[in-house]
């Protein structure tokens, strides 16, 4: 069990002992503190609330809901949503911010608050800080009965970002309804089941949708990733179909299978979107230390600068913004595409990658064979709560002094076109252990290796 405080978010179990799992306590505490962070710039504010389908939303957004009220917050209630679908409707409606309830890729025992600012933007680690001071302060003033913030619901944030989506220069409608691309789509019984067949009808494809039923059960781990994924690849091939996507419960990730049943790889996503953009836009990349050194290639096939963020859609934006990405993302699946908005979409992930194969004529095995081949071995590891992380990763960095060092988010060691990333997750409460290299033999010998390190070391 657990509650984790990070940059995405308040996340945790449900159910359990304050402070250590999310309970009503906490989900009060932390809605309360980030409304008195909201209200020392707006005494006003409007918050937009959306959620994903797990069984315990309707629970965590009543809570979340009349915590607001009961601090003097208006809010706009969408129900079940996206995390983008919300993300861009907090700026359409001129809101102040926005609370998002989902815990994306966790199991269904888990849910988060993820914050957003006025831009409708997960919020920054300094702001972020700021609410955490608050809360364990426990600076919090409700307000008088009186002064109850209002409450509306809205049912037009979907359909105002598809409206959107299919309004981008980049985005050929027409294109792909000649295509006539027949997709399936597991949609995780949750908030893709509304969204993606929204999309699809919009841009004129036909479909197949696996776990459409939106309560919460999902059919399987949430992570789109190959493993999880095998009954898609299989409906793929049995069905003839051109392509499939997967996302996860809060469609901000997106993973896609090519046309003979094979995973196409998160990591490529990224990849094949920001082929089709910097074709028509050219500028810079970025993608997170963790994120495949594919992105990095291409850009420099195309002259274009790439630089690497720390891990999170926060630290993405920011590095983004900073160096004018015209396209950038997290290598799980997470495409943000700042001509719509700053965060991470499944949704236009999708509308673009269509665009590019109707435009193209190339199915996503022929866009795959284009690109330089990574594989990235994932493991992780539960260390002891004494370890000092600091200590060892210094332990670990100094056995590799002749390679490049990178400690912006935990360790990073690059040895040649291989590399390896240590770090805590923003997530779990975990020590991630991503390890890349051209073949998949050689990416998952580095990372068990450093995995029997790690263990060796943090128990000396």
């Amino acid at each position: 069990m657990a509650l984790i405080k990070s940059v995405s978010g308040i996340r945790g179990t449900l159910g359990g002992v304050q402070g250590d799992n999310l309970t009503p306590a906490d989900i009060v505490l932390y809605t309360a503190a980030y409304a008195t962070w909201l209200k020392t710039s707006d005494r006003n504010p409007t918050v937009v609330i959306g959620r994903d389908g797990r069984i315990s939303g309707p629970h965590v957004s009543a809570l979340v809901i009349e915590t607001l009220r009961a601090m003097g917050v208006n809010v706009i209630e969408a129900g079940v949503s996206t995390t983008p679908s919300i993300e861009m409707y907090v700026a359409y409606a001129k809101a102040q911010g926005g609370i998002i309830i989902t815990a994306s890729h966790n199991p269904r025992d888990w849910n988060a608050l993820k914050f957003l600012n006025a831009n409708g933007e997960i919020i920054s680690q300094a702001d972020g800080e700021q609410i955490l001071k608050i809360a364990e302060a426990n600076a919090i003033q409700y307000s008088p009965m009186d002064v109850f913030g209002t409450l509306q619901t809205t049912l037009n944030d979907m359909t105002y970002h598809i409206d959107c989506i299919c309004k981008l220069d980049l985005v050929d409608v027409q294109a792909i309804q000649q295509k006539q691309f027949y997709i399936v789509a597991d949609c995780i019984n949750s908030s893709g089941a509304l969204a993606i067949p929204a999309l699809l009808k919009a841009l004129g494809c036909t479909f197949t949708l696996l776990n459409e039923s939106i309560n919460g059960e999902f059919a399987h781990n949430p992570e789109p990733s190959e493993k999880h994924l095998r009954d898609l690849c299989r409906e793929v091939s049995s069905f003839g179909a051109m392509l499939g996507i997967a996302v996860d419960p809060d469609v901000d990730r997106l993973a896609l299978v090519d046309e003979h049943g094979a995973y196409f790889g998160e990591e490529y996503t990224l990849v094949a979107v920001a082929d089709y953009v910097l074709q028509h836009t050219p500028g810079p990349c970025v993608s997170n230390l963790s994120s495949s050194l594919a992105l990095r290639d291409l850009a420099a096939k195309y002259g274009q600068p790439y630089s690497a963020s720390k891990v999170g859609e926060a630290y993405v934006v920011e590095e983004m913004k900073r160096t004018g990405a015209v396209i950038g993302g997290e290598g799980n699946g997470g495409v943000i595409y700042p001509v719509l908005h700053y965060g991470r979409d499944a949704l236009v992930g999708i509308a673009l990658l269509l665009s590019y194969m109707a435009k193209s004529g190339h199915s996503l095995s022929q866009l795959k064979k284009k690109y330089p081949a990574y594989i990235i071995a994932k493991s992780k590891i539960e260390l002891p709560k004494e370890v000092d992380l600091k200590s060892l990763f210094d332990s670990v960095a100094s056995a590799y002094s002749g390679a490049e060092i990178d400690t912006r988010d935990g360790l990073k060691i690059l040895i040649g076109d291989s590399w390896i990333h240590l770090r805590a997750s923003n997530t779990e409460p975990i020590l991630r252990i991503y390890a890349e290299s051209g073949t998949k033999d050689k990416a998952e010998k580095l990372a068990a290796e450093m995995r029997n390190e790690l263990l060796v070391l943090s128990t000396t």
